[in-house]
Order: C-alpha cells, then structure tokens, then sequence
C-alpha cells in the first residue's frame, strides 16, 4: 500500500483457517468494487437454492392444426432463460445438436409447410436485458451480453477483420447496420464493440494490430438471432415458412399483442445441461451471462418475478440468513461487471466458508481456476481487481482467503497482490 501505484487505492484482504478461525486482516470490513469474484456468491447461492441438478428447458410448440404435412397455425419456440442453448462448451449442446433435433421433432410430426408465423416466445424473464449499472463500454463485448427469455449461442457473435477492415461473421447477423472506427496500431486487441439491447446499429473503436484479428461482439437481439437462424433451418429441410420470425419481445416495442406458446401441442422439449455443469464454466471461465441468468432464474422461482431487482433482493437476504452482515454484501448485480458492487473481504471469506460445508461443495470448488499455484476465483474491470478462494500451504495449514483492491494505477496489480498471498504458501 505504500507503493506509488497504490497512492489512492483502497484494499480489504482478510484470511481465515478453514474452521473459520481469524488470521489476518486489513480493512476487512471495507465495502469495494469486486469485479468477478461477485460470482463466488451467485454460484452458491444458486447451487443452493436451485440445485446442483437443476435443468432449464426449451420447447417448440404449435397453434392450429395439422393436416396433410401442412401446419395450420404458428410455429412456436419458447424457453425459460437457458443461457447454454446454443452453446459450444458442452457436448451434446451445440447449435448444431439443437438442429438436427428441433428439425427431426418437426418432420415427426409430419410438418413440412407452415402456414403461419415463426414466434419466439420470449416473455418468461422481465423485459429488462442488463443490469442497472453496467458502463456503456462493456455491453457490446461479448462479456457484456445482456439476459433474456431465449438465450442463443451465450449471445455472442465474432466479427473477423483484417488490417482494421470488417470482413465477415461468424454468424449471419440480421438487422445490424455498422459504424467502423477502427484504427490500425500497436500490436493487440484495443477494440470496444458498442451495441444496445433491440438496437440495429453497431460501432466499433479504438485500435487493432496490422493483421487478421477476430473480436467477439454481443447480440442486440438473441431471440430474433435464434428465430432467423431457425428459419433457414427450415429452409434447407424443405419445410416452407409462409409467415414471418416474429419476437414476443417485437411485439411489446411495437404495441402489438403478445402471442404465448400455446402449452398444449408441445412436440419438443430441449434440456440445457445440469447446473452444476454451468456453474463450472460459469467460474472457470468468469461467464457474464450465466450469472445474471441465475439472479433472474432465482427471482423467478422463489419470488415469480424474473427480474435483476428481484435477484439482487433475493442474494443479499439469502446470504444475511447466513450469518453476513447486510452492510458488506451491497450487491449490484451477479457476475461483477458492474463497479456498484460493494462487498468486504470478510464478506467473501464467510460466504467460502459456509459454502465449504454444503454436500455440493466439490461441485462448486472445481469451478475455481488455479493461478498463482493457488485455487481462487479472480476479478478484473478498470483499476480493480480482486482474488478469494482456498489454499493448503506447504505445512499444511489450510487458509480461506480474499483479497480487493480499487483504485490502483500502473504497475502489475495482480504480481502485487501475488506477493501479498504468497506468504499463505
């Protein structure tokens, strides 16, 4: 703390054995920024209160009827916020497994024209996509991607350029117009993407080196994303689509009545894997979306309303029933993006302690990255950064710890608070 980087920064570090004896601490109780070690009260809290088998599902459905291959009605697909649909990270749930399946569901039920429209149903979470809170130049990189009803590829897509120029997509983007801003220098990614929720219009800045770079993005309109792409779907099985890909969400902006999926005529139901496995990738690799996708699904099944005010009220209650002082758990959101979390490290520590002793502790611990030689959750936005996790030293002592700091200018912030945990080693 006496170092010039650290000339107006602020830290909270406390440690604990793992019987939740005090060992040390520096500003324990002091309110900070946490960035991504937020996520280490999400992940419990929603192993706990959900279950560490707990599945989201997709379902296709249709009005009307059919008759002779021909479906007299609309065609329907609706989810309750599944944020691994259309997924890479898991086998088994990849766009092209929900694919094949959606399309054979389909030709079972002897459809091959649909009469009307494609609607995505997406109604089961509130309309608000992002958190309150979070800064403008984050929202449009795929670490930013907002939360909806219909999640579709983690709501991100990656745009290939070349000497700063644009040269294609990953995914055939519908709707979005761009604005490039891009300057050629230096030698890495220095590129923000800008785009809103339900927004056509795109722009990226800053710079990127002189060579072929891929910068990944996410989408103003998961469900339209999803509805388009199912549309050629249907396309390139021969199953013709008169009607048009049509958004519950569309049809809110758009003062028009919303259509629900009718929950007779349900020919299809898609599990997303078991929570455990998301709340894996959800840790390992810091995965924005799931956990504001968690804070909703929380609101939603306790309280019936999928909303982020919700969620957050919901947290904040469930770890004061666990002994917490509400004071240091002032949360902002679920997975830390946002600078208007404020928690102390003794807040961290108690919340790892407690979590320790629940039967899904290994389902939670494995998620932990390893840095440093350490198995700790780690945090980063501008000028914070944070670590909390656990530790068995050489001798054998086994240690609880967190460690934030804010404001902290130049110089390596992560060797500098290395050298502050390595004396747990």
């Amino acid at each position: 703390m006496e170092s010039p980087a650290a000339y107006s920064a602020n830290l909270s570090f406390y440690v604990a054995d793992e019987n939740g004896k005090f060992i040390y601490e520096y500003q324990g109780n002091k309110g900070l920024s946490t960035a991504s070690t937020q996520k280490i009260f999400t992940a419990a809290a929603a192993l706990e209160t959900l279950g560490k088998n707990y599945t989201y599902k997709t379902t296709a459905s249709y009005s009307g009827t059919v008759s002779s291959g021909k479906l007299d009605g609309n065609l329907f697909v609706s989810s309750n916020g599944d944020p691994t649909l259309g997924s890479w990270r898991y086998d088994g749930h990849k766009p092209e497994d929900f694919r094949r399946q959606l399309i054979e569901a389909l030709k079972k039920q002897g459809i091959s024209s649909i009469a009307g429209d494609l609607i995505i149903d997406d109604t089961y979470f509130d309309f608000q996509t992002v958190p309150g809170g979070w800064p403008w130049d984050d929202m449009g990189n795929y670490y930013g991607a907002g939360v909806w009803s219909v999640n579709w590829r983690e709501n991100q897509f990656d745009v290939n350029l070349r000497n700063g120029a644009i040269k294609d997509f990953n995914i055939p983007l519908h709707n979005l117009k761009w604005v490039n801003e891009v300057k050629v220098a230096g030698s890495s990614d220095q590129s923000l993407i800008f785009t809103a929720p339900h927004s056509e219009v795109a722009l990226i800045n800053g710079t990127l080196p002189a060579k072929a770079i891929t910068v990944s993005g996410s989408l103003p309109n998961p469900p339209l994303q999803l509805g388009m792409e199912i549309k050629s779907w249907l396309s390139a099985s021969g199953i013709s689509l008169t009607g048009n890909v049509i958004t519950n969400s569309s049809q809110l902006i758009n003062g028009l009545k919303i259509q629900k999926a009718p929950e007779s005529n349900v020919f299809f139901t898609w599990q997303s894997p078991t929570l455990d496995k998301i709340v894996y990738w959800f840790l390992k690799k810091s995965v924005n979306l799931y956990g504001e996708t968690l804070v909703k699904t929380m609101a939603k099944e306790k309280r019936g309303v999928g909303s982020f005010d919700e969620g957050i009220d919901f947290m904040k209650d469930f770890w004061k029933n666990k002994g917490i002082n509400g004071a240091m758990i002032n949360f902002a959101d679920g997975s830390g993006l946002s600078p208007q979390n404020y928690v102390s490290a003794r807040a961290e520590v108690q919340a790892l302690l407690w979590s320790r002793k629940q039967p899904w502790f290994s389902s939670y611990f494995d998620g932990f990255p390893e840095q440093n030689g350490m198995k700790m959750k780690s945090g980063t936005i501008r000028n914070i950064k944070s670590f909390a996790g656990y530790h068995t030293s050489t001798n054998g002592n086994k240690y609880v710890y967190s460690i934030i700091i804010n404001n902290y200018q130049g110089g390596s912030v992560s060797d500098a608070l290395y050298k502050v945990l390595n004396v747990l080693k």
